[in-house]
């Protein structure tokens, strides 16, 4: 999807790198209302894909359930090996974690949640936005206008 930046940049974004402990889940459990999201940004031609440890042993489950694909990746080095295989001008990465900042760094736009597990201090510095949940940063990817407004300098 392209996004116009008011007195910014235009680019595309054709991936979202999502995390799955803080982010996609809280406490193990995916968040009412993520589901019918990623049907919608699926729907808008979003490659959707989950970069995991799989702590919990969930990924095969919730990835089915979701539709999407997942890579495992147990550190943030194999996140960030696992990122710089995509077309990175062309991804969003949210996550909430320090094992995160790898695909932060290179993604074309980053979003950090903050939901009930916390978020990691040190990834700060390495994200353009910080949303409430990820159902909002997920909405920001729906809305242009509201992902742009956020943006505008």
């Amino acid at each position: 999807m392209e996004y116009k930046v008011p007195h910014g940049e235009t680019f595309v974004i054709d991936t979202i790198v999502l995390d799955l402990n803080g982010t996609l889940s809280v406490n193990g459990k995916i968040p009412e209302g993520v589901k019918e999201r990623i049907d919608k940004l699926t729907e808008l031609n979003f490659k959707i894909i989950l970069f995991t440890g799989n702590q919990r042993g969930t990924a095969d489950n919730l990835c089915n359930r979701l539709g999407i694909e997942y890579k495992v990746t147990h550190t943030g080095k194999e996140k960030e090996t696992e990122m710089l295989k995509l077309d990175t001008k062309k991804c969003a990465a949210i996550g909430n974690a320090r094992i995160d900042i790898g695909t932060f760094k290179h993604a074309k736009l980053s979003i950090l949640t903050l939901q009930s597990e916390g978020i990691h201090a040190k990834s700060i510095p390495y994200v353009d936005i910080i949303a409430p949940s990820i159902l909002d940063a997920l909405d920001l990817l729906i809305n242009k206008d509201s992902l742009c407004a956020t943006l505008r300098e």
